[in-house]
């Protein structure tokens, strides 16, 4: 996991190694710091401790070892990451997001929708 490069940072969690390399790499050209995680246990080892959080949490449910609504319910339960801006991106088909969460996006996701919402979500960090 890349270290934060610039003051709006996004952790991607996904455990598809193709959607996760993808959005990062989109994300990494339109000027984002970013991290990423495999599963929600990795992200929680990523922000364990972490100075500085990052702006945004693009967030996939369906993963192994802890799964995103589990991951959701750690960082609202915990006051320091609570107020991280979540984003979910799934393909389950939901209405609305998860408790939690500021926002959702259906894979397969549009690029420029994507872009749009991460910029919409993502405001610098004061963490």
């Amino acid at each position: 996991m890349p270290a934060e490069t610039s003051q709006r940072t996004v952790l991607v969690v996904e455990d598809d190694p193709d959607i996760r390399g993808a959005v990062c790499e989109l994300l990494e050209l339109e000027g984002y710091g970013i991290a990423s995680a495999r599963h929600g246990a990795e992200a929680l080892q990523y922000l364990d401790g972490r100075a500085h959080l990052p702006s945004l949490i693009l967030l996939d449910l369906m993963m192994p070892v802890l799964d995103g609504q589990g991951l959701l319910e750690r960082l609202r339960a915990d006051t320091r990451l609570s107020t991280i801006p979540v984003l979910v991106l799934t393909a389950s088909p939901m209405d609305a997001p998860p408790v939690g969460a500021v926002g959702l996006l259906r894979k397969p996701v549009q690029l420029e929708e994507l872009l749009d919402e991460v910029a919409l979500r993502c405001a610098p960090t004061t963490h």
